[in-house]
């Protein structure tokens, strides 16, 4: 199934610096994820905005951004985020971020962003987030296994509060909810 099989008219324009794929969820209405590959930044975020809210007036408020492919973020890049978000919201959707590079994802924490957006480890937490109805489950969170933002190595959260990670020493710290942030 092509992108304009699910969304018409969505490639009509080509950007070399940022490829979308997309893919339906069967298991949540109105859920689309959107497989990033490039970066994002002043130049192309016009065309990452159009394409994306083309998906959303057809009929998708549940995003899940597939980042892994996506290997810089600016700050015009994150503020298509946010313009999203405001999107989705009053259509009853939601985004998630999934996959998040971890420096991407310290852009996203230093302009203090990350508390914004659901971020998500797996695609299985993606999609039950939102068969759930756009509630995270409550299960506990702890113990919690992660990446460093920093370094990439895997740790392991017993309770919420700061660490150090164990590689790099950056101090982290985690909250009650199991997001982790610069600390």
């Amino acid at each position: 199934m092509s992108n304009n099989d699910i969304v018409p008219g969505f490639d009509e324009e080509k950007d070399e610096s940022l490829k979308i794929n997309l893919q339906k969820v069967e298991e949540a209405d109105g859920c689309l994820i959107l497989f990033l590959n490039g970066y994002i930044d002043t130049y192309n975020s016009n065309f990452f905005q159009k394409r994306v809210n083309r998906a959303i007036e057809a009929g998708f408020p549940r995003l899940i951004f597939h980042c892994g492919g996506l290997n810089y973020v600016s700050s015009t890049g994150i503020g298509s985020f946010t313009a999203f978000l405001k999107a989705v919201k009053p259509r009853g959707g939601d985004l998630v971020l999934l996959e998040i590079q971890p420096k991407v994802y310290e852009v996203f924490q230093l302009l203090g962003f990350s508390q914004f957006f659901q971020i998500k480890d797996n695609m299985d937490d993606a999609v039950q987030f939102f068969s759930a109805g756009g509630k995270t489950v409550e299960t506990s969170v702890f113990p919690k296994i992660f990446r460093c933002p920093i370094c990439s190595t895997k740790l392991k959260a017993s309770k919420s509060g700061r660490f150090r990670c164990s590689n790099c020493k950056t101090i982290l710290a985690i909250d009650a909810a199991g997001q982790v942030f610069l600390g």
